[in-house]
């Protein structure tokens, strides 16, 4: 069924394509390929987003949300892009090295093919599902001849910007594989995000938070291989360089995301190991098997995160103290400016959290007013910091990111004794549009909120 232009350009995406086009209107002729690729990005996202939105069934999204398609795909590649036009400034001004925007640039390309692939699975999902209701509808065969067009043109796109920065046609080969597992990463993580937290999220939500994490662990990984390379091949039988001059603040916030995926993992196969061995003939009550449970999940975050992620923090960089140390020190080479910001932190934090807590269990006002109240919370305590303390900034945006982290796994496992009372708190912040298996926009939104536009803006004027 055809579907006006006019009736498909609602006012979510209105301003997705105006902010695409403001990016796309300030870009250099040596970004052609990118602002190529962005627009293909834009106009495929905006297609499975209009015919996402009759096929709710098929995916286990949350209910009363728009799909969200559009913005989710098109949010990080925009960003990305926005970085290679101040990078490619600063190039022109001789202010960086060549390597920094042949960096950036397989960044972008990373993530949008984490954002392609994603769209590509949903087109193929919507497409099958149309084609077994009807064989012969010829809408689903446009459909499918539009999504691979766009495919391929993204591909070919691809190539010829990765041929530029690209010294031989192996390098190439081998970037190109690298995308692939990109999106191929990103199919299975939003696959697997949708069926083990049905209801939690919109499409388009899921898809931020897949191509974040699968470019986020993507770096990590090739920094890692770059880094073991070198150490145990000798320099002149290798030159494999990956990336840019990486600073113990961003290694710091990596390894502990790091640990905490890897805490994930341990802590559930230790359960399940301990269920499988001792569970079926142990009758010990409820309340000695919540304690176990605790002291396994305080333990093995503790090991993790103070000697598991520091090791891989002191592999790809060198720290001269344990990063732990490092941290230390950090903090307390200006104690006065950054102890006073955290000491004011936790104030604002403390006050504000009691204030809202009693007007959300009181009051009748509704939840999505009462949590405007953060952003304004968020802007108040990271303003003062930003003007004064950048880098100490960027340590606490980590901190508070693993913390909300730590907290919701907390919440959704029941933790004894933090778990439940975590879980109560929470909900009453919560509405109809959150679930209760999954609570992270009270907390991951103001952060990304107030994080991006910083990211975009660091360093360049």
């Amino acid at each position: 069924m055809a579907i006006s232009p006019l009736k498909a350009m609602n006012g979510e995406r209105a301003v997705v394509l105006f902010f695409v086009f403001c990016v796309l209107s300030s870009l250099p002729l040596s970004l052609l390929p990118q602002a190529l690729s962005l627009s293909l990005l834009s106009f495929f996202s905006l297609f499975v987003e209009i015919r996402a939105d009759n096929s709710f069934s098929l995916f286990k999204s949350r209910p009363g949300a728009s799909s969200g398609v559009m913005l989710g795909a098109v949010s990080l590649p925009t960003v990305m892009l926005s970085k290679l036009i101040q990078l490619s400034r600063a190039l022109s001004l001789q202010q960086i090295e060549i390597g920094e925007l042949e960096h950036m640039t397989m960044q972008f390309w990373a993530t949008s093919a984490c954002c392609c692939g994603v769209l590509l699975f949903l087109s193929i999902v919507m497409w099958c599902a149309a084609n077994n209701k009807n064989p012969h509808f010829s809408c689903s065969v446009w459909d499918a001849k539009f999504s691979l067009s766009c495919v391929i043109l993204y591909s070919v796109v691809c190539c010829i910007s990765l041929a530029t920065i690209s010294h031989t046609g192996f390098n190439t080969a081998l970037k190109l594989l690298w995308l692939l597992c990109h999106g191929f990463a990103a199919v299975k993580l939003i696959q697997h995000l949708l069926n083990t937290f049905p209801c939690c999220a919109s499409i388009g939500e899921a898809l931020l938070v897949t191509s974040g994490l699968v470019l986020y662990f993507g770096d990590m990984l090739a920094c890692t291989i770059s880094k073991v390379c070198k150490l145990l091949i000798s320099p002149e039988f290798v030159s494999i360089r990956y990336g840019i001059k990486r600073s113990e603040i961003g290694i710091i916030i990596q390894g502990v995301l790091l640990g905490l995926l890897i805490f994930s993992a341990v802590f559930k196969f230790v359960i399940c190991l301990w269920e499988y061995f001792w569970g079926a003939e142990n009758s010990e009550s409820r309340q000695n098997k919540e304690i176990r449970s605790s002291l396994i999940f305080f333990t093995s975050l503790g090991f993790i995160m103070i000697a598991v992620a520091p090791s891989w923090m002191m592999i790809v960089l060198d720290f001269d103290v344990h990063p732990v140390v490092w941290i230390f020190q950090f903090v307390f080479s200006e104690p006065f400016k950054r102890l006073s910001l955290c000491i004011y932190w936790l104030g604002l934090i403390y006050a504000s959290v009691l204030r809202f807590y009693n007007i959300s269990k009181d009051s009748k006002i509704e939840r999505i007013l009462l949590r405007k109240y953060y952003h304004l919370l968020a802007v108040s305590m990271f303003l003062p910091a930003l003007i004064y303390q950048p880098k100490f900034l960027d340590l606490a945006f980590g901190a508070a990111l693993a913390f909300f982290l730590v907290l919701e796994i907390t919440r959704v496992w029941r933790i004894w004794p933090l778990g439940q009372l975590v879980h109560q708190f929470m909900s009453a912040f919560t509405d109809h549009r959150d679930s209760d298996l999954l609570i992270v926009r009270y907390a991951m939104l103001p952060l990304l909120e107030t994080k991006m536009p910083i990211l975009v803006a660091r360093n360049f004027k």
